[in-house]
């Protein structure tokens, strides 16, 4: 399997894309609300990448969290199909 892709790997394992918007204050400017939009795979609903992320944040970054929205989606589902009735003859 060294040809497969490696969020492909990550899909069949149960992870999902994950995109989180981050709102937040910097010291030097208090009164501006400002946004991080980030994607990452990870695995809900533990979220263990978004988990690391947010404490490499708080360690590192000057910044105050005010709040964090996350979407989640698993990209690979069962196919859609349906039944059709009926036969188209081309020449």
């Amino acid at each position: 399997m060294a040809n497969v892709d490696d969020a492909f790997r990550r899909q069949m394992a149960g992870y999902g894309l994950l995109t989180a918007e981050i709102s937040y204050w910097m010291p030097d400017h208090p009164r501006l609300l400002q946004q991080f939009v980030w994607q990452t795979w990870d695995l809900a609903p533990a979220f263990p990448e978004l988990a690391r992320f947010l404490d490499h944040w708080r360690r590192e970054i000057e910044a105050t969290l005010h709040s964090i929205r996350v979407a989640h989606s698993d990209l690979i589902k069962p196919a859609e199909w349906r039944a059709v009735d009926g036969v188209i003859t081309l020449h």
